[in-house]
């Protein structure tokens, strides 16, 4: 078994409750974890035996781009893209922040974690 980590993926996106947030965006972070058994591409060195990084990148940016209210709906989506595409991943976690939040005071970002 092994882990493949996707850090702070950047992206500008659409999401939340507000009607600005709409129409302006916010930037958010979205860091993912799959846990695959990599003893297979660890000794072929191919990249059809593993989970390609490229294919989850873009599973989270065709995401990010559809707009949610939640970003929790968000991140079940993903989760949901890359266990219908991906059948050698075990299990995903991904957590999906929106940096700056509009609440009202000085908060770096708030998050949602997923996980399945």
């Amino acid at each position: 078994m092994g882990k493949i980590r996707l850090n702070n993926i950047r992206v500008h996106a659409w999401h939340g409750c507000l009607k600005e947030e709409s129409i302006i965006g916010s930037d958010y972070r979205v860091d993912l974890e799959v846990a695959c058994n990599l003893s297979k591409p660890s000794e072929t060195d191919q990249l059809n035996d593993t989970v390609d990084y490229v294919h989850l990148n873009n599973i989270v940016k065709e995401e990010m781009n559809i707009k949610s209210k939640l970003l929790e709906h968000v991140a079940k989506r993903i989760l949901d893209r890359i266990f219908l595409e991906i059948p050698l991943v075990n299990n995903a976690e991904v957590v999906v922040s929106k940096i700056n939040p509009p609440l009202g005071g000085d908060v770096q970002s708030v998050s949602v974690t997923l996980a399945r």
